[in-house]
């Protein structure tokens, strides 16, 4: 009886230590193990997200998804994630959350990237969104972006190369006979002229050897020193030039200086000049009267002379021997 009432208890204890390993194990896998707080992201696509998805920051696990509740805005629908992590957990005001793989064959996650922000957020808020990178999508698109590249570009770009080809084959086949003797004949020209060819070649040569020589007498010793003499004279006349050039400028100052002096000798003469036609332009009448009767006189004079030449003489007039009637 005794031995029957101690393997109850055994057993009794197992059961009992069974049970509370199955609720700290369903507990753990559900992350509910303590207290939580409350956070929610807004989606427009939550593939592979449901209840009890895992809920990371930085990588480590610290909650899950509670539920996710579709909501329609603007005539689109998006997804409210609501999701739990352990209570106390500071999350920066700038993070952004993620739905997010860590490998290819993983389950999805909700990925929180930390910010960098002083301040935290507080339960109940909004965490900024971030949409998913999905590899497979990315591949996937970019086969159809590449399969669309090929449909619309690439296979035109053939046609109209197999066109082009075409073409030019049928202009082979069509005057491939008619080119090659074009190219024959060619060929012929141009053996029966390579003589003549030649023969320019080597007198051109000729003429490069006869210039290069001229070019060695210029460029010789003697000839360097000559126009080395040239340029010694050219810049001795630029420095007279120049000394020439101050010469004028200093001339110029001093006529000027002569000019604009008001007690210098022009300024004199130019007072003197206007004297002596203040006093002409006074006597200006007088002397027109005395000019006017030497003028009335030598008329005189002349009359008198042509009637009677001989007063140049000193004789008086002659006598009229005309007979009166």
């Amino acid at each position: 009886m005794r031995s029957s009432k101690i393997n109850y208890l055994m057993v009794g204890t197992f059961v009992i230590t069974m049970i509370a390993a199955l609720v700290v194990s369903v507990a753990m896998l559900t992350g509910r193990t303590g207290a939580t707080d409350d956070y929610f992201a807004v989606y427009n696509n939550v593939t592979g997200v449901s209840f009890g998805t895992q809920v990371v920051y930085e990588g480590y696990p610290i909650g899950q998804v509670e539920k996710v509740t579709p909501l329609e805005k603007s005539g689109r629908m998006e997804f409210r994630v609501d999701f739990s992590v352990i209570q106390g957990w500071r999350i920066p005001n700038d993070s952004r959350v993620e739905i997010a793989a860590p490998s290819l064959l993983s389950a999805k996650t909700l990925a929180i990237h930390a910010g960098v922000s002083g301040g935290s957020l507080n339960p109940g808020q909004q965490l900024n969104s971030r949409e998913s990178t999905n590899v497979f999508g990315a591949v996937s698109s970019l086969a159809d972006e590449m399969a669309e590249l090929i449909e619309k570009e690439a296979k035109p770009l053939l046609e109209n190369v197999n066109k082009t080809i075409g073409e030019i084959n049928r202009l082979l086949i069509g005057e491939g006979d008619l080119l090659i003797r074009d190219v024959s004949a060619l060929i012929r020209s141009l053996s029966d002229r390579v003589p003549e060819i030649a023969d320019r070649i080597e007198v051109f040569s000729t003429n490069m050897t006869k210039t290069s020589a001229e070019i060695r007498k210029l460029v010789s010793p003697n000839s360097r020193q000559t126009l080395e003499r040239i340029i010694g004279n050219m810049d001795e006349a630029t420095n007279k030039f120049d000394a020439v050039l101050i010469a004028m400028d200093q001339v110029l100052a001093d006529f000027n200086t002569l000019i604009l002096d008001p007690e210098g000798d022009v300024g004199t003469s130019l007072s003197e000049a206007r004297y002596v036609i203040e006093a002409v332009s006074r006597h200006v009448d007088t002397i027109n009267q005395n000019m006017e009767g030497a003028a009335r006189n030598m008329n005189e004079f002349s009359r008198q002379i042509r009637a009677n030449p001989g007063l140049l003489l000193g004789g008086g007039p002659q006598q009229d021997q005309a007979k009166s009637p």
